[in-house]
């Protein structure tokens, strides 16, 4: 679902359309035009409603604050105290973030930085604190300090250099570090379709995207960097290395704080904005480009954007990178939004990253969506106009002299709002455009983070949503239940160049957020590409895939899957396939260990055995309850190993397992997940032999879970390479490697940094 405000401005607004005169009601409902749904909003708009997204976003708020700059510095000195320099380093960039500019707040929390980042042997960087500290006036009497760790540092590069020139080629060998993992040189990024696919049209479809000829399993289809991108604000508690931390004094990091706000590399030691204290950014560089494109009007906004919720601020954020020229080009074109030829053919060059245009013609679905949705976007988009157009005079790069369109009037002609900047209004108008297309188009960015101990001998990690995009390319893919295609994405300029190598005329360098879509299986010619919007066959059952579907994005799902349930008559039948449907349940009967199913029949039933001879019944309160005691003995015993107590950690596991083995079969993934905690548990105890044993059995329930061809049955099995290698088993280490490598390959590309540490195992064992 699309981020919406927050809930009070959510009720707020719901309450004012409520309380709305029935004529405007009806009025505001029958307008078919974007332009026309925004002027009526900002005569609705009033100075209460101002003032009420001035009150609650005094909760958000995003001002400099020594205060809390010095309580950061203190918490990253406590970290720092117990050797946890990580903690220490992100403590001391968020006071860097809420320091003032010139404070001795500042200059003391970038030293402080720069000591952390010289225990990580981070040494640049901690050169690069330092002189930051002394140019905000450090204090003179602590210099000497700066000046030794200055010493230590250059002495530590120049060993590191020649360290460099004696050793040619220390990536190949470097595979326990990914992130130094990099290409002798990175190709630059290429940006585009594929030749082996096309753009084609049909009235049912609009635009989509087919095989021109046969595209191998694996083969990159296409690489797309979004037009814009905002972070989500997620916290989540820094667990600090083997205990607990004080409550009082608990810190919580998301990753607004751990990832630049332009390109959203992850970075440690962040350049913060000048005039808030929540944006940041890997660079300088960032920084300004992120200033001349659009922080310049989002940073006195800060905290109303936080009200407004995410997707508003994306919708802004595209709006002012567009700037009124190229909006005003893009409305040129359009004389009935309906009825618009957007049929036309065009080359598959004219999709790319920083093409608005084709932003702009994404559909909107204004007549889909219901009017309490419509009247929010739009009170939204219309308080945030106004308060924007207080933030100060539009960008000199824009082109205000060009006139408008015949209708590009502004309300105050009609007798609306008097002295109303008319470029102003434009720029309003495209931004609800792009907030109603969000719903349909947005698209989630998604990443892998590291989870359990640092010092873990098998590292786990999990994918977490860190920001939302419109990708201009990417949004030519329509949806399939069973896709054909796999994503994955990146940040920086790291990217493998298999692409690039062949197809030079795409080439362009960017840094920043890409997605590369691979073919997940051979795709025929003709055939059309298509991913996953999120309902997945093997991971929700048909009818409520289909629901969620016409829900969000307003069309009924006749993909592969979904047209083989409505033939079959039966979820069965679809399982026996291989095809799709709603994956087993993985619930067993508490009577006779037989599977269970959803019941049909009288509402509130739940589940009923499968065994005719049996007939068991469950309830789906029953249900719920128990694999939530299950999971609430998981997420403890999960705690109890970030605490470096394995043995009472694996205590609790084998318990829970007993139990669990009562109602869930082996492929439920709850299973899955206990089996997994447990190859931790056994893992960092060094019993290799049990850890992997248990590893294998939860990488059975990803497989049932997820697919035999999956990316996260990659990820697992690498995982139990990884414990094979580290306890000596030659045999079982080099049986698995094989498929390890096919599922990485398909999904991740023949250059992924796990590809390398997996050349490098099997180099090993094959000695």
């Amino acid at each position: 679902m699309m981020d919406l405000p927050c809930v009070q401005w959510q009720d707020h607004v719901a309450q004012k359309w409520t309380r709305l005169d029935p004529e405007l009601k009806e009025k505001f409902t029958s307008l078919l035009e974007i332009y026309d749904v925004f002027k009526c909003a900002l005569t609705l708009t009033t100075q209460d409603d101002l003032d009420f997204v001035q009150s609650i976003s005094a909760g958000y708020s995003v001002e400099k604050n020594a205060e809390q700059a010095a309580k950061c510095r203190e918490w990253g000195n406590s970290s720092f105290k117990t050797r946890d320099y990580t903690a220490a380093t992100l403590h001391y960039s968020q006071g860097i973030c809420f320091a003032p500019l010139s404070s001795e707040q500042l200059s003391l929390c970038y030293a402080n930085r720069s000591a952390a980042l010289y225990h990580l042997q981070h040494y640049q960087e901690s050169l690069d604190d330092i002189d930051r500290a002394i140019k905000n006036s450090y204090p003179s009497h602590l210099l000497h300090k700066l000046e030794d760790r200055h010493t230590q540092c250059l002495k530590h590069l120049s060993v590191g250099q020649k360290a460099k020139e004696d050793q040619p080629n220390p990536a190949s060998k470097n595979h326990k570090n990914p992130d130094r993992v990099k290409r002798a040189s990175v190709d630059p990024l290429t940006i585009g379709i594929h030749p082996q696919a096309a753009v084609g049209f049909s009235p049912e479809k609009g635009r989509h995207l087919v095989a021109a000829e046969r595209i191998a399993a694996g083969e990159v289809i296409l690489h797309d960097r979004p037009y814009s991108c905002v972070l989500i604000p997620g916290m989540e508690e820094l667990k600090e290395k083997g205990r607990r931390q004080d409550a009082e004094r608990a810190e919580l990091f998301g990753v607004e704080h751990r990832h630049c706000h332009r390109c959203l590399i992850e970075t440690l030691c962040p350049v913060p904005c000048e005039g808030c204290s929540y944006s940041r950014y890997c660079s300088t560089s960032c920084q300004r480009d992120a200033w001349e494109e659009h922080h310049r009007w989002e940073c006195p906004l800060g905290a109303h954007l936080m009200v407004m919720g995410v997707m508003s601020q994306l919708a802004l954020r595209v709006t002012l990178k567009a700037g009124l020229k190229n909006i005003q080009m893009a409305m040129d074109p359009v004389t009935d939004e309906h009825t618009s030829c957007l049929n036309r053919e065009s080359s598959d060059s004219s999709y790319s990253g920083d093409s608005y245009s084709t932003v702009f013609h994404l559909q909107h679905h204004l007549d889909h969506h219901s009017p309490g949705v419509c009247f929010l976007c739009a009170v939204t988009i219309a308080a945030l106009y106004l308060k924007l157009s207080k933030a100060g005079s539009p960008p000199a790069s824009w082109d205000l002299t060009r006139p408008l369109g015949a209708k590009s009037q502004s309300p105050d002609e009609e007798g609306g709002i008097a002295d109303w900047n008319s470029e102003l209004w434009l720029v309003g108008s495209a931004v609800l455009r792009h907030m109603l297309q969000l719903r349909c188009n947005a698209q989630a960015i998604l990443m892998l983070q590291d989870t359990g101990a640092a010092n873990s001998p098998v590292q786990s990690s999990r994918e977490i949503c860190i920001a939302t995009a419109i990708f201009p390319t990417l949004s030519l893919l329509n949806h399939s239940c069973c896709p054909n295609t796999s994503l994955v994405f990146s940040t920086g300029t790291s990217l493998s160049a298999d692409f690039s190598e062949t197809v030079p005329e795409y080439r362009s360098t960017t840094r920043g957020v890409t997605v590369t879509v691979r073919a997940a299986k051979v795709i025929s010619p003709g055939q059309e590409i298509l991913h996953c919007y999120g309902p997945h066959n093997r991971r929700m059952a048909t009818q409520d895939r289909q629901r969620l579907l016409q829900e969000q994005y307003y069309f009924l799902c006749q993909c592969e899957a979904c047209t083989l349930q409505q033939e079959g008559g039966s979820e069965g039948r679809q399982q026996r396939s291989g095809v799709g449907g709603s994956p087993q349940s993985g619930l067993l009967c508490g009577k006779c260990k037989g599977s269970l199913k959803k019941s049909s029949e009288a509402r509130g039933i739940g589940f009923i055995c499968s065994q005719s001879s049996c007939g068991h019944r469950m309830s789906s309160f029953e249900v719920s309850h128990n694999l939530h005691e299950i999971r609430v003995d998981l997420e403890k015993a999960v705690d109890l190993m970030e605490r470096e107590r394995p043995d009472e950690a694996l205590t609790l596991l084998r318990r829970t397992q007993s139990q669990s083995g009562l109602i869930l079969a082996e492929t439920h993934p709850v299973q899955g997940e206990l089996a997994d905690a447990t190859a931790r548990a056994y893992a960092s105890m060094g019993d290799w032999n049990n850890a992997a044993s248990h590893l294998e059995r939860s990488a059975a329930a990803i497989g049932s879970q997820y697919g035999e061809d999956s990316i996260e049955l990659g990820r697992q099995l690498f995982k139990l390479a990884q414990l094979h290698f580290n306890g000596g088993a030659r045999g079982p280490a080099l049986s698995v490697i094989p498929k390890v490598r096919e599922l990485l390959c398909l999904h991740r590309g023949p250059d992924c940094h796990e590809l390398q540490e997996l050349r490098a195992m099997e180099d090993c064992l094959r000695g």
